[in-house]
């Protein structure tokens, strides 16, 4: 640009010609006082402000103050040339701060070239938000770049610079971004058959994703179909291939993004994550000598290493891992030593076998003296958490042998973990003792006030600890130098403890105070001060030793030190009040246990390792803690086996050969079961249910038909098929693209409220894009443990021109598992006996429709009764109108159920009351209320609004 604009050029020429710095800045000041001169007169082209805020700019970046061309800036942003308005947007962005007041004169400028359908315009202003993106600004304009991100006629490149430009708004300001309502559509775009554009957004998703893990949790499914092809089927462009690995850092980041989340509980994800694990592992079996290929496979491999863990420790892959591990952390190069150190410290905090680390506990020791400073870090990282009961004792002495030698950069994290460890893995307390005051006295000044309270603590707690520690701390003290940190433990334990070892040789009261004393010479005021207290105690228990005592409390009297002087003063006079006096008894009465509390030790270590933006699954060590970080389960897994009267059976559950025979004895307890989900869906995430006449029928039909439409609009159709054999179902979801064009990033999602009670899942994740006039089908494993009450959900989200979302509820209820059984007259009415009244009789009276003849549809009312799941007795009930019915519910937990039915109806009062009998209480109601709707469903108008109602 300087070439055309010759001005620029040959200042740009004088300043490099400056020989000395007054040269320089007189020639500057000289331009400035120009440029201020002609931003007054007015009368100034295009080509001349640029030019002079060029001019401006290349001053600013020479580390010199300006106060002009701010004004000229804003009025550059507003021309319609590109050189133009491109020197506009850099000065903006270089000359004002967020909080600048010309930036608000160029919001709605910004917002025009954000509107514009030049791409160009587009990403300058996209950099000038990211740049500066104060708080108004983000406010302001957040929407607009959400539009371009989202917008269909939006370029590649002006879509990756949005997504990265929301990334950036929403780390300065989180709350302006509405991150739960963009949720849906921002995860659609993972789709995108444009690797750069996912992987721009899938970095913003890292970020969203962080904080509101529910409402993108439609990520987990869309990062595991990318990684499956990417990896599995090799769909990419070739273009994407980085020394033949294919867009490595999207691999990561999703590998990365998976971690978020809990471990899957979907058979089906399961299945494709676990082939795409083990393929990314297999990738690696065979190093190539190419440096920048083995960096690429390397970065991705030691992220699915880390995901494998998360997942579970326990299976094949992390086996597989962990020889892979021990192989990197013996590599010759530093920063594969330092992946696989820092990978397997992740391991070691999350496993709870440790066996196939401690194989490698020589090697890791040697770590430690690594020449790289931040190898040995990951190594002093690794042996903390790897440590136990079995090598404590080994670990913790080469951790105090290494201490010694270590930087000094290293030495109080040292002093943290060698002090936890010897706390948590204390066989004996002369181990504990020995131990932690050879830590102190080795250590120096690198001993935190943590550590030596935490020790007090514990001897204060443990009164089979008080006297050997007062012996081994008097012997620390009698060493020609000891640390300010041993002479405070050495003050507390033997104020409060010498009297039990006074009585033996080399510990008489003269001893210790002579010990003592000799090292408050060298001590800060706070430590002398804690000696005095130390004193004090000592005048109440060894009398004998009292002038002594007295004689220093005289002496500090006198000195500077307004805390030191304060309290001499308070103990010469408590000392010299007489023996029998109370007061000094009551003063020095020995300190009560400490109440149980948090290891202060553990809180300093989670504060020096902290969190970074990126926020880590796990914490070295402390598996207590790990738990705790986990995110809380969203799915669970399918039960394949379950235990009934101490027998183990399929998940199937077997079919008795009298199945009549169940109907008595047995029990079911759950909780009242209702057909519509609660309203806390839509803050788990789950979108609000599509509406409709049409969809409430369908879904009443399908409750007692096997196969039918379950949704239908102009653009869609979704219908399904079932069958249902004990307590196991299978629903074939058929998904029509009725439009003709295709529908792009299509995902199906299952949401089930009660996953304990039944399981549903995919057999395969359904293709992104769904061509014009076509249909897919996918089908739903079900199976049914324990009464449920509400039916999952499907959701269909895809691409037409908008993002769209249509959420309807699946029929699978719990009267799908009944089967019916065939029963006499006798055998009814006596099981309908034994059972009894409430509160295992659910019954109610609802008006019922007439066909046109002005007669009970009772053909259609046994459909509906056999549709259910019962059995319809024929010539059991005196009265040809009413009918029966008997059947079995199967569940995998609890066994089967017994359930009688009888539906009466009256012709001349238009009502019908149905009567249903279970050996289960909870099961009566949900059959009843289930029954109910659809004979309802073609009543009068007063009866449908009595029965919405």
């Amino acid at each position: 640009m300087a070439t055309n604009m010759r001005g620029l050029t040959q200042f740009i020429a004088d300043i490099r010609g400056a020989r000395v710095r007054e040269l320089e800045e007189k020639r500057i000041n000289k331009e400035m006082a120009n440029i201020r001169k002609r931003f007054k007169d007015g009368n100034l082209d295009g080509y001349q402000k640029k030019k002079y805020v060029a001019k401006v700019i290349f001053t600013y970046i020479l580390g010199y103050k300006v106060d002009v061309g701010h004004m000229e800036a804003v009025n550059l942003i507003s021309s319609s040339k590109y050189s133009e308005k491109q020197i506009g947007y850099l000065a903006v962005t270089l000359l004002m701060h967020e909080n600048s007041d010309f930036l608000r004169l160029v919001v709605n400028s910004i917002r025009k070239d954000l509107n514009d359908n030049n791409e160009i315009h587009n990403c300058l202003a996209l950099h000038a938000i990211a740049n500066v993106g104060g708080q108004e600004m983000a406010e302001a304009l957040a929407e607009d770049v959400h539009r371009l991100l989202i917008s269909p006629t939006s370029q590649n490149f002006v879509r990756k610079k949005a997504a990265l430009t929301l990334l950036r708004l929403y780390r300065k300001h989180p709350d302006v971004i509405p991150a739960k309502e963009w949720a849906l559509r921002i995860v659609s775009i993972m789709d995108d058959p444009d690797l750069g554009v996912v992987l721009s957004v899938t970095s913003l998703i890292m970020a969203l994703a962080q904080d509101h893990l529910d409402a993108f949790a439609v990520c987990y499914q869309k990062a595991v179909d990318r990684l499956n092809r990417l990896v599995v089927e090799h769909e990419y462009a070739a273009t994407y291939a980085y020394y033949k690995v294919p867009i490595p850092w999207l691999q990561v980041k999703l590998l990365r993004l998976l971690q978020y989340y809990p471990p899957p509980e979907d058979p089906t994800i399961q299945t494709m994550l676990q082939e795409v694990l083990q393929t990314v592992m297999n990738n690696c079996n065979e190093p190539s000598r190419n440096v920048q290929h083995n960096n690429a496979q390397h970065a991705i491999l030691f992220e699915a290493i880390s995901l494998a863990i998360h997942i579970d420790t326990s299976s094949p892959l992390v086996n597989t891992a962990a020889v892979l591990l021990a192989r990197f952390i013996s590599s010759k190069e530093t920063n594969v030593r330092y992946l696989g150190l820092d990978t397997m410290a992740h391991l070691a905090a999350r496993t709870d076998n440790l066996a196939a680390i401690k194989k490698h506990q020589g090697t890791i020791i040697l770590s430690l003296r690594d020449k790289d400073i931040s190898v040995r870090r990951r190594a002093l990282d690794l042996l903390y958490s790897m440590c136990d009961t079995d090598n404590s004792e080994l670990v913790v002495g080469e951790l105090l042998r290494y201490l010694k030698v270590a930087d000094y950069g290293l030495r109080e994290e040292m002093v943290l973990k060698i002090a936890i460890l010897t706390e948590k893995y204390a066989n004996t307390y002369k181990w504990y003792v020995d131990t932690i005051l050879e830590l102190l006295s080795a250590a120096g000044d690198h001993v935190g006030e943590e550590v030596w309270y935490r020790v007090v603590q514990i001897v204060t707690n443990t009164e089979d600890l008080q006297a050997y520690a007062a012996k081994v701390v008097m012997e620390y003290l009698k060493s020609p130098s000891s640390h300010e940190s041993l002479v405070k433990i050495g003050g507390y334990i033997l104020g409060e403890y010498g009297h039990l070892i006074a009585n033996e040789p080399g510990y008489s009261p003269i001893e210790q105070f002579q010990v003592l004393h000799s090292k408050s010479q060298f001590c800060m005021a706070p430590t002398r001060a804690l000696l005095l207290s130390t004193y004090i105690k000592w005048v109440n228990i060894f009398p004998e030793i009292k002038p002594q005592l007295v004689n220093v409390f005289d002496r500090y009297r006198h000195v500077l030190d307004v805390e030191l002087q304060q309290r001499a003063c308070e103990f010469y006079a408590l000392a010299l009040r007489p023996e029998e006096d109370e007061l000094l008894q009551n003063v020095c009465e020995e300190i009560p246990p400490f109440p149980p509390r948090e290891s202060a030790l553990l809180n300093r270590l989670h504060k020096k390792q902290g969190d970074t933006e990126d926020k880590r699954t796990w914490t070295i060590g402390d598996k207590e803690t790990n738990l705790a970080r986990q995110p809380s389960k969203l799915l669970r897994k399918p039960t394949t086996k379950v235990e009934t009267n101490g027998t183990t059976s399929s998940s199937a559950g077997d079919i008795s050969s009298d199945i009549t025979s169940s109907l008595i004895g047995l029990d079911l307890t759950s909780s009242p079961t209702a057909m519509d989900p609660s309203a806390a869906l839509a803050e788990k995430g789950i979108p609000r249910l599509t509406a409709g006449p049409n969809v409430d029928r369908w879904f009443d039909k399908l409750l007692y038909s096997a196969e039918g439409v379950l949704y239908e609009d102009v653009q869609i159709q979704v219908g399904l098929k079932s069958r249902y054999h004990g307590t196991l179902g299978q629903v074939a979801v058929y998904v029509g693209n009725k439009m003709s064009a295709p529908l792009t990033s299509f995902t199906t999602t299952l949401h089930n409220e009660e996953p304990e009670a039944l399981s549903v899942s995919f057999v395969k994740i359904a293709p992104s894009t769904l061509a014009p006039r076509t249909q897919i089908q996918q089908i739903i494993q079900v199976e049914c443990k324990k009464l449920f009450k509400t039916p999952p959900i499907l959701v269909v989200s895809f691409l037409a021109g908008s993002h769209q979302t249509i959420a309807v509820r699946i029929p699978i209820v719990i009267t799908k598992f009944l089967e019916g059984v065939k029963l006499g007259a006798t055998d009814f009415f006596e099981r309908w006996k034994l059972i009894g009244g409430p509160p295992r009789e659910a019954q109610s009276v609802f008006p019922i429709a007439l066909d046109a003849t002005g007669h009970i549809d009772v053909a259609r009312q046994r459909q509906v009764v056999s549709g259910y799941g019962f059995q319809v007795l024929e010539g059991v009930d005196p009265n040809p109108s009413n009918i029966v019915g008997a059947s079995i519910l199967h569940t995998a937990v609890d066994g089967k159920v017994g359930c009688l039915l009888r539906l009466e109806p009256n012709r001349e009062a238009k009502l019908s009351r149905i009567t249903i009998r279970s050996t289960s209480e909870d099961m009566a109601v949900e059959a009843q209320k289930l029954v109910q709707r659809p004979l309802t469903a073609e009543a009068s108008g007063l009866a449908e609004k009595r029965i919405t109602s």
